[in-house]
Order: structure tokens, then C-alpha cells, then sequence
């Protein structure tokens, strides 16, 4: 089905089932519980969940089939944004036209980069890229702009000379994104004995999204493409020796993954109609790094898991502050509770930076294959015991030699 392997369409179908149901997978517990605190099917927030899933998918096409680390991917995140808010400002407010130039932004734009960078391999292309990135970013604030509005961000106003829209709604305000009319900020919510699910015209958008951009990076996974990717990855010097210009591939894979971040940051500012430099910054291309690792370079679920692990638990430490520690442990004496609240606070709040470097700590020492390699254990584990023991009476299938 659809041109996959059983084992490919198996992940497809749960990508799939995980993006279309996290309305209800991601609100486990009632509205007013305590636990309340831990659901994240909020429509912005799992906004986020898939663009960044689609932004980790493409950067894992890079570094997962190639081993080309890539510090400068913000970079293009970034332009796909300012592409897209200045396709609203000019043309309309459809966001099908402002994702399209994105991504066509965005691959011309690593077509450059890629170009000079992959004339070198290993920590020289890392710090290459990372040095465009910064450049990028530090022209954004200065040279620039007049192009990226500087520090304040770019941004559609009611002067915005646009040509198929109105530059203002009838009650004098600035329009929203749309598809075709259907506006991206609409939501239904469904109040179901307790439990709260909201459905978000702009999270499907980007869900859909998501799936097509994991299906094609199956296709290119499974491809003679994708294989002479993994060639490259393996031993690049032998591969050279066999006569084989390793450069386009590596230069087509980078723009790829470089269309993926435009796409990226063109579905951030559909979603939310505004582009500034701190997208370029170096700490948004070391997220999607850890995004990849955590969740699993080189396999095909592992960066979507991992971009989803990361924002998730970076949306709920941050908002676990003292008074909801102490609402937990009330029930301890007072002095006992102070002392829990005291050692857990560096680890919450404006702390879950610490946190998060905690876990994907442990991850890297015990896991160097991700989550998915601990799902993999898992797996193998259960089937291990439900594997039945021989009895020892019985005789061997195989008779000794």
C-alpha cells in the first residue's frame, strides 16, 4: 500500500494515528484533575509538536543517511518564515502560496550555503554552517533590515500593500491566515464528561503536513537515493576510489533538508503571522540536533518522537512552578514539604533547561540509539517472555553432533 513495505507502512500508519488523535492522546486527564497539569492538547502546542516533527525529519535526512552535522539549519528555518509573512504582506493571506515560497526560499538559499560548505566534511562542515547560520542571524539584525524589521520581528500590519486580500477586516482589524477561506485560528472544542478536546483548523493544516513530509522521507529512506546516502555515511573515501562523485548527492540531500526547515518555518508563520531573528539563532539548529539524537539518527520515527519528547516536557516543566509543587506534596509534614519543594525547584520552572539536559543525558549513556532503540528493547524484551521455556524432558529438535 502506497508504494511501501510492511514494516515502512506500519510506522506511516502510526505517524498517522499519532498526529490525527493527539487532540485526545495528548488531554489523558479531566480538565479540573490536578493531573490536569500534564495535558498538552492545547492547538498551539501541538502545532509546534508537528512542525518541529517536520523539522527534525528533514534535518535526520542530513545527518541520520549522511553523518553531515549541521549547526546552521536555523538558518533556513528562519527564511522560510520571513518568505512566508512577506507572501502575506504582499500577495494574500492563503497559506498555501506563502508555505510554496518558503520552501522554494528556503532550498535556493541551501543551495548557496551547501555549495561551500560541502567542500568539507566532518567538524570543518559543522562549523561552516554554523558560521552561516550566525551571519544570517546578525545580518537580520543589522544590514537587513529593512527586509526582517530588525530586533522587533517582521510582522503584517494595516498598511500591508496586499494584492488578493484586503489589507483590514470590516471591523477595521488586521485578517488572519487562511486556507481558502478557512480560517487557521478556528478551533471546535468537544467537552466529553470532564475532558476538554480542542480541533484546530491550523493543527491539521500542519498535521497533514507532517504526514506527507514523513511519507516522502520513507520514499527516500527505501530509494537508491537514500542508499547511496547510507553509502556515503559508511565510508565516503571508498566510495570515491570507486569513481563515484559523492557531491551531488550530498548537495541534493542538503537542500532537501533545507526545504524541510523552510517548510518548518513557513507552517510557524502561517500559524502565527510573525518572523524575527531569534528563529536563526544557534540554539534553534541545537534543538533540532537534539531532536534527532534523542529520538534516533538514521531511523525513520525516531526524529517525530523526539520532537514531540522535547516540546512536551519543555511545556510542562516550565510551567510547574512552587505554588503547584506544594499543592503536590501537601500531604508531607511542613517541613519535609519544604525540603522536597526546595530540591525539586532548580529542575522546574526557568530550570527545565537542566532538566531536559538531564535526560537527554541519560538517554545518550543508555540509549545511544534513541528512543527508538528503547522502544526496540522493550519489544524485544516482551517477546522474550512470551516466548514458552522447552522443557528440559523433552529432547532436542536438533540432535547432537
Amino acid at each position: 500500500m502506497f508504494g511501501l513495505g510492511k514494516k515502512d507502512l506500519s510506522l506511516f500508519l502510526i505517524v498517522v494515528g499519532l498526529a490525527l488523535f493527539a487532540p485526545f492522546l495528548l488531554n489523558p486527564f479531566p480538565t479540573g484533575s490536578s493531573l490536569a497539569q500534564f495535558n498538552a492538547g492545547y492547538p498551539d502546542l501541538m502545532q509546534r509538536f508537528v512542525i518541529f516533527g517536520i523539522f527534525a525529519i528533514g534535518f535526520n535526512l542530513l545527518f541520520g543517511l549522511t553523518g553531515y552535522l549541521s549547526f546552521g539549519h536555523a538558518a533556513f528555518l528562519g527564511m522560510g518564515s520571513y518568505a512566508a509573512v512577506w507572501m502575506f504582506k504582499l500577495l494574500s493571506m492563503n497559506v498555501i502560496p506563502a508555505i510554496l515560497l518558503s520552501m522554494v526560499v528556503a532550498g535556493l538559499f541551501a543551495v548557496v550555503i551547501g555549495y561551500v560548505s560541502l567542500r568539507r566534511s566532518g567538524i570543518y562542515f559543522s562549523i561552516l554552517t554554523l558560521a552561516f547560520a550566525q551571519m544570517s542571524y546578525n545580518l537580520a539584525y543589522s544590514v537587513l533590515t529593512p527586509i526582517t524589521n530588525g530586533e522587533t520581528g517582521l510582522q503584517i500590519t494595516l498598511n500591508d500593500p496586499r494584492i488578493f486580500g484586503v489589507s483590514a477586516t470590516a471591523d477595521g482589524g488586521i485578517p488572519v491566515t487562511n486556507l481558502f477561506g478557512l480560517e487557521m485560528r478556528s478551533a471546535t472544542t468537544l467537552d466529553i464528561a470532564g475532558w476538554s478536546f480542542s480541533f484546530s483548523a491550523g493543527y491539521y493544516l500542519c498535521a497533514i503536513m507532517m504526514i506527507l513530509a514523513f511519507y516522502l522521507a520513507i520514499r527516500i529512506f527505501r530509494s537508491p537515493f537514500g542508499l547511496m546516502l547510507r553509502a556515503i555515511k559508511s565510508n565516503q573515501h571508498r566510495l570515491n576510489y570507486t569513481g563515484l562523485n559523492a557531491r551531488p548527492y550530498t548537495l541534493a540531500v542538503f537542500v532537501i533538508s533545507g526545504m524541510y526547515a523552510g517548510l518548518a518555518g513557513g507552517l510557524l508563520a502561517s500559524m502565527d503571522p510573525l518572523a524575527g531573528p531569534e528563529r536563526m539563532q544557534w540554539t534553534a539548529s541545537g534543538e533540532v540536533v537534539l531532536m534527532t539524537i534523542l529520538g534516533g539518527a538514521g531511523t525513520l520515527i525516531g526524529p517525530v518522537l523526539g520532537a514531540g519528547f522535547i516540546k512536551y516536557f519543555e511545556n510542562i516543566f516550565s510551567k510547574i512552578n512552587d505554588g503547584v509543587l506544594h499543592s503536590w506534596f501537601a500531604f508531607l509534614p511542613d517541613g519535609i514539604e519544604n525540603l522536597v519543594v526546595g530540591l525539586i525547584h532548580p529542575f522546574v520552572g526557568k530550570g527545565w533547561h537542566l532538566t531536559l539536559g538531564l535526560m537527554f543525558m541519560l538517554v545518550v549513556i543508555f540509549l545511544p540509539g534513541g528512543l527508538v532503540e528503547g522502544g526496540q528493547r522493550i519489544g524485544r524484551l516482551m517477546r522474550r517472555r512470551k516466548k514458552p521455556a522447552q522443557d528440559p524432558r523433552k529432547p532436542s529438535p536438533n540432535p547432537a553432533e
